[in-house]
């Protein structure tokens, strides 16, 4: 569905920790008036990213609000007050109008950095790791190319596919400002192959740019950075490393309208678009949602829940964190809302591992998953660290086929946890 523009919600709340990394400081008091775009949050550590006010408004008292992952967090509240930046003067504010390159291709690789830095950007595919930190010159390890992911990175979700169609023209601005800040000529986009009107709009604008469109098999989890460097430029990023390792910046598509925007109009990321999908949406929609609306007020523009719900999901349906108070905000990282029927929740009875493999053969990251799941059942961090229990991106694949219905993921979650408060020690 074509993205629409959710109104202005009377209220927001924005947790201080949106990203990878650490929280941001509170730079705003109670009753303090704040304009749409202001700095309301800055990002003290490396990996950080600033919070800005995605409406005009008042500050609230400081709030704790419980991310979908369960973590409670300390909110900046805001109440809407005044006129508004809405509807289709906001869309115009951030994606229409001319997006002329030359004028861009001369600023020094720093600038842009570190207006990406200022404007908050995270990564919008879901991960949310802090954008600047990827697109700043090369340091000790060389990068020659700079991959675009636009594979969704879940069933249901087609936030990235209507980003493609929509406005390629940001996507491709966006693309070839990374580029630069990063010291890169070589930028490929990669698309799956029944994303047909991405792939032709994109194609469009960048004969003669120098960006190569790459056409993927569609596949979960295609969207995976390191599958994404794997099927694109057919490079092994090694077991526990990342894309800079083989020479590769990954980011997403959406990310890189925030980039356009931050670099060539000095805008912040205060929105996103967001997919409210699933069997038990009355009428599914993609939005562009201000960050800090509730998650339930995008359910009610949706036409609220059918009878037939059964579960409430920040994200997908593989890798989303189940909620249930539709007061949850939605953060920088939040790529869709899904609601899934009785029908569609797959309900199987737990049983016991029966060693037929399944979860191995399906699993991307060649990693064996039942082994995890026991070590950490029996707290086992040495058996956790002898399997790469870090090197699991927690797709969702292993617990999808298992026959005897094991909570695999969540006891790899809880593994994950455990090694993590040995560190803080």
């Amino acid at each position: 569905m074509p993205i629409e523009v959710v109104p202005t919600p009377k209220k927001v709340i924005l947790p201080l920790l949106q990203h990878v990394g650490g929280p941001c400081t509170p730079l705003v008091k109670p009753r303090q008036e704040v304009t749409f775009g202001e700095v309301i949050g800055r990002g003290e550590a490396f990996v950080s990213a600033a919070l800005h006010a995605p409406v005009n408004g008042v500050v609230q008292k400081m709030a704790v609000t419980t991310l979908p992952n369960g973590r409670h967090m300390q909110a900046i509240a805001i109440k809407a007050q005044g006129d508004q930046l809405e509807g289709q003067a906001l869309w115009d504010h951030m994606f229409g109008g001319e997006w002329p390159l030359k004028t861009y291709q001369t600023l020094a690789p720093e600038k842009i950095s570190a207006a990406v830095l200022a404007a908050g950007i995270v990564g919008l595919g879901g991960a949310a790791f802090p954008t600047h930190v990827k697109i700043m010159p090369a340091g000790e390890k060389p990068i020659d190319t700079l991959v675009i992911n636009g594979c969704e990175c879940e069933p249901y979700l087609t936030t990235d596919y209507r980003v493609m169609v929509e406005v390629p023209h940001v996507v491709v601005a966006g693309a070839m400002l990374a580029a630069r800040g990063i010291g890169v000529k070589r930028v490929v986009i990669g698309v799956e192959d029944n994303k047909l009107e991405a792939i032709d709009a994109l194609r469009r604008l960048v004969a003669g740019a120098g960006i190569k469109i790459a056409v993927l098999k569609t596949k979960y989890p295609q969207g995976s950075e390191k599958h994404l460097v794997k099927a694109v430029l057919d490079r092994e990023v090694p077991l526990g490393g990342l894309p800079a390792d083989v020479g590769v910046a990954v980011s997403n598509v959406a990310t890189m309208t925030a980039v356009a925007r931050a670099v060539m109009r000095d805008m912040p990321l205060t929105h996103r678009v967001i997919s409210v999908t699933g069997g038990g949406i009355v009428a599914p929609k993609n939005l562009l949602a201000p960050i800090g609306i509730p998650m339930g007020e995008l359910i009610d523009f949706c036409g609220g829940v059918k009878k037939t719900a059964a579960r409430m999901i920040a994200g997908g349906p593989m890798m989303g964190f189940a909620f249930t108070d539709p007061l949850t905000p939605v953060t920088k990282g939040t790529s869709g809302i899904t609601v899934l029927t009785h029908e569609e929740v797959r309900r199987v009875e737990q049983s016991v591992c029966v060693r037929c493999g399944r979860c191995v053969d399906v699993c991307p990251m060649k990693l064996v998953p039942t082994k995890l799941a026991m070590a950490s059942r029996y707290k086992d961090l040495n058996l956790l660290r002898r399997h790469s229990i870090m090197a699991c991106f927690e797709c969702g694949s292993c617990a999808y086929v298992c026959p005897a219905g094991l909570l695999l993921v969540q006891h790899i979650r809880t593994g994950k946890a455990l090694l993590a408060a040995e560190r803080n020690k």
